[in-house]
């Protein structure tokens, strides 16, 4: 039990470890080929890169649950898009408009709940017929990033209302409105897992999902709710955002789900589910935005940046596997 569970400390300090590596790494290499006269570990810039996390950060670790119930969900970019189109749009509705800025938090409404519905409808239909979720949520990431365009054509749909503008930018003990959104779900999402019936039998299901129903876990109403969940933070992912640019395009959010898988893996969770943290998504959140800031701090492009983090996620997939299949010969012995 003692040798188990100072395994699982170890898998979850992995990504944090890594991330020590990366400050160190380019604080000395920025010493040398940094394009700018900025120090990489300057305080203002780890805050704005905590900021920067945030949009994805806050979808990924909604993934965290999806992908320990042995599921995962395509569609996160997409519901993301709409529901800011939803917030934005709705903000120029006459009866909205009417109300001023006690809209804000109607427009809210409107945006969460598009992203509840999104989600219930990919979680009612993995329930209801069986279908893999990775074939039902591949197409219902083709069908709502349709509907995104059909919402308003290949235009982009804008509103700026400085309330939210000044809300989004606001600092509270340095951290900004958007890093604060970040730490709670964190922090909420943690409690959920580690603290309650749905978080035990959430890494029951992703086991053995056989084993869960004989023990009477009712498993298509945990995946719903879990869906439900990651429309909902998709959608809140889009608020954040959104309330401080207010503007979106129609490719908005597109490879969002891909960065967030990939936070996922990186912070240890596995792919066929049973076993994932949300302290170390966050973790595998940070790394990746370390990475894109710290190569563009020495004056990499987009593409070796994308590369180098193709590179390590594929590392890390074949070190777990490689983990996995020891596991499992020492169990055989």
């Amino acid at each position: 039990m003692f040798t188990e569970r100072r395994k699982d400390l170890l898998k979850q300090g992995a990504i944090w470890g890594f991330i020590v590596l990366e400050l160190a790494f380019f604080s000395i290499a920025g010493n040398y080929l940094s394009v700018t006269d900025t120090a990489f570990m300057d305080f203002d810039n780890m805050l704005l890169l905590l900021k920067q996390s945030a949009p994805i950060g806050i979808i990924a670790l909604g993934m965290t649950i999806i992908m320990i119930n042995g599921n995962i969900d395509l569609s996160v970019g997409a519901t993301f898009a709409l529901a800011a189109i939803v917030m934005l749009d709705s903000m120029t509705w006459p009866f909205m408009q009417a109300l001023g800025d006690w809209a804000i938090p109607l427009a809210w409404g409107f945006a969460l709940l598009t992203g509840v519905v999104l989600g219930a409808i990919n979680g009612l239909i993995v329930w209801k017929t069986g279908v893999d979720a990775f074939i039902v949520t591949l197409g219902s990431m083709l069908g709502f990033r349709g509907l995104v365009f059909m919402y308003n054509g290949e235009q982009p749909t804008s509103h700026l209302n400085w309330t939210l503008v000044d809300f989004a930018e606001a600092q509270f003990l340095g951290l900004h409105t958007a890093s604060w959104f970040l730490l709670a779900v964190a922090l909420i999402l943690w409690l959920v897992m580690t603290r309650t019936v749905h978080g035990r039998n959430a890494y029951a299901i992703g086991n053995n999902r056989d084993a869960a129903v004989n023990a009477g876990i009712r498993v298509g109403p945990h995946f719903l709710l879990n869906f439900m969940l990651i429309g909902f933070l998709a959608a809140l992912s889009a608020v954040v955002f959104y309330s401080e640019s207010g503007s979106v395009n129609p490719n908005d959010g597109m490879l969002y789900e891909l960065w967030a898988i990939t936070a996922v893996v990186l912070g240890g969770t596995k792919l066929a589910g049973g076993y994932g943290s949300i302290v170390s998504t966050l973790g595998g959140v940070i790394a990746i935005q370390l990475l894109r800031k710290g190569l563009g701090h020495i004056g990499a492009d987009t593409e070796t940046v994308n590369l180098v983090i193709g590179l390590i996620l594929i590392a890390v997939l074949f070190l777990d596997r490689q983990l996995n299949r020891k596991g499992k010969e020492e169990l055989k012995t």
